[in-house]
């Protein structure tokens, strides 16, 4: 892992009092359904889900990826993201990725390119827009946590998922265009890896005794 990305995992782990106690519930929630799938399973597929797929749940799929490499759990979680319409990887999302240290590259043109957000050497994610039931992501079998109130109000019932939890967050679509733009998306990728990487805690924190890793 880079080792800029290491620093910002282990700078997580000494805010946690910034997350309000009634959301360190709904991760922990989150958490035990992970440690669910992976015991009946072997593996836990989360999906993150937002209307557009191109702030939010893009965050959530990188951070859960690197937050199971981080708590050495990544051959039991496999992250993914997607929404209820496709649009893109937001251009101000790619920019508050950048500014955290990612190396992002896209080798296809148009208007949903898809882009490999390496976080270290072999260690990659793949973001593009795409419903969430496109065929790049799991059928069944996955938990769904929506990421934006829209989602959440509008997808009570998520087909093939174990099943679904709710953790919206601002958008940061509200600052685009604005002075506060760069900030806002940064502060709001920011707030996502935090809480991603508390969550993925309290499943590594089981690791040895009921995974036998």
């Amino acid at each position: 892992m880079f080792p800029k990305i290491e620093k910002l995992c282990r700078k997580f782990e000494n805010e946690r009092g910034l997350i309000s106690a009634e959301r360190k519930t709904v991760l922990k929630t989150i958490a035990t359904a992970i440690d669910s799938e992976i015991e009946k399973k072997g593996k836990a597929r989360l999906v993150y889900i937002c209307t557009h797929n191109s702030r939010r749940s893009h965050f959530g799929q990188v951070w859960a990826n690197i937050a199971a490499e981080f708590y050495g759990i990544a051959a039991l979680i496999e992250a993914f993201s997607g929404g209820t319409e496709v649009t893109a990887l937001h251009p101000n999302s790619v920019t508050a990725l950048k500014a955290m240290s990612f190396e992002i590259t896209s080798n296809s043109v148009g208007t949903n390119p898809r882009y490999k957000i390496k976080f270290g050497e072999g260690l990659s994610t793949s973001c593009f827009s795409k419903v969430y039931e496109a065929s790049e992501n799991p059928q069944k079998d996955f938990l769904a946590i929506m990421t934006c109130s829209h989602a959440d109000e509008n997808c009570p019932f998520i087909p093939g998922a174990t099943k679904r939890f709710a953790t919206p967050y601002g958008d940061p679509k509200n600052f685009d265009e604005t002075r506060l733009q760069d900030e806002k998306y940064l502060e709001r990728a920011l707030e996502i890896g935090r809480e991603v990487c508390y969550m993925m805690s309290l499943s590594a924190s089981k690791k040895d005794n009921a995974y036998g890793c």
